[in-house]
């Protein structure tokens, strides 16, 4: 942290660093305030006098809660593990009222899969706070301490972070009936590459992907719909759009009612593996645990 770097301030009151990372973590002096049983009043003269002892600001104050500035992100990142360490030796009794669990990963996912095997936890007192990205970004964000969980489909470079396999998807060449109709007869490749084109990216990422790993050549063709989000794809695609690949948890439900068909079965899938990441060490919040195993068993199902 450069000139204000926290190993030249002398010892630190741990109770400011504790609030900070409560703070950082939520997302809110008010949250933060109920979590540690304290007045958010007392939240924020911690949090300004951190602020003063290191000469910079943490976080921008918003109307709805505050975002961390990248020196917070930095601090917390350095902070996180050994907190949670401290807080497992001393024994601290969790909060009466459980933090939220902070879950991050891809929107589709998120929205389609991850929501509805997780809503049975709701029942049992389990409060989610969701975010969705790139899997890059949530990573760093991770390490930063933003995140509890996150749902990659990469697989996390170096060891500061440990993940576990949570599932593989696999991906599927998919139309309308109307569209697959038209195929009928038609040599499969030079057909669909003159029909409507319906993707994720201009540069036709899964498309491009599942025609070099499936036929061993290029896809020549434009996209007529680009969506940067999958379930408009298959919204398009469903409504009779023209032709696309996606991952098959996506659209299960239209191939099982016939609202979509397969056009190519091939014995050997493209396919994308995803990753259940946190941070090493024990996690003090217990929804947290819940949430890892159920995301995890249900995975075993998919």
């Amino acid at each position: 942290m450069g000139d204000h770097d926290i190993h030249g301030l002398g010892p630190l009151d741990l109770n400011l660093l504790r609030t900070f990372l409560a703070v950082h973590r939520l997302g809110s002096f008010t949250a933060a305030a109920r979590q540690l049983s304290l007045s958010q009043s007392t939240v924020t003269t911690q949090i300004r006098a951190l602020e003063n002892r290191l000469g910079r600001e943490l976080f921008e104050r918003r109307a709805q809660g505050v975002t961390p500035l990248p020196h917070a992100d930095e601090l917390a990142g350095r902070l996180s593990a050994p907190l949670d360490q401290l807080a497992v030796i001393t024994g601290e009794e969790p909060s009466s009222t459980v933090a939220p669990v902070h879950l991050a990963g891809p929107a589709e996912f998120m929205s389609v899969a991850g929501l509805k095997v997780l809503a049975p936890l709701i029942a049992q007192g389990v409060r989610l706070r969701v975010a969705i990205g790139l899997t890059e970004p949530l990573l760093e964000e991770l390490r930063a301490g933003r995140h509890d969980l996150v749902v990659a489909t990469r697989r996390p470079r170096g060891r500061t972070l440990h993940f576990e396999l949570l599932a593989d998807e696999e991906f599927v060449l998919v139309a309308a009936p109307a569209w697959a109709d038209r195929l009928k007869g038609q040599e499969l490749l030079t057909a669909l590459e003159s029909f409507p084109l319906i993707t994720y990216a201009e540069d036709l990422p899964i498309a491009r992907r599942y025609w070099r790993h499936v036929f061993g050549r290029r896809l020549h063709a434009q996209a007529a719909i680009t969506v940067p989000d999958l379930r408009g794809v298959l919204t398009a695609v469903t409504a009779g759009a023209g032709w696309s690949v996606l991952p098959s948890y996506l659209c299960q439900g239209e191939l099982a009612s016939g609202a979509l068909r397969l056009l190519h079965q091939p014995e050997d899938p493209p396919i994308n593996t995803a990753y259940l990441v946190q941070r090493p060490g024990s996690s003090t919040n217990p929804h947290v645990t819940l949430v890892r195993e159920q995301l995890l068993a249900a995975a075993k199902i998919w």
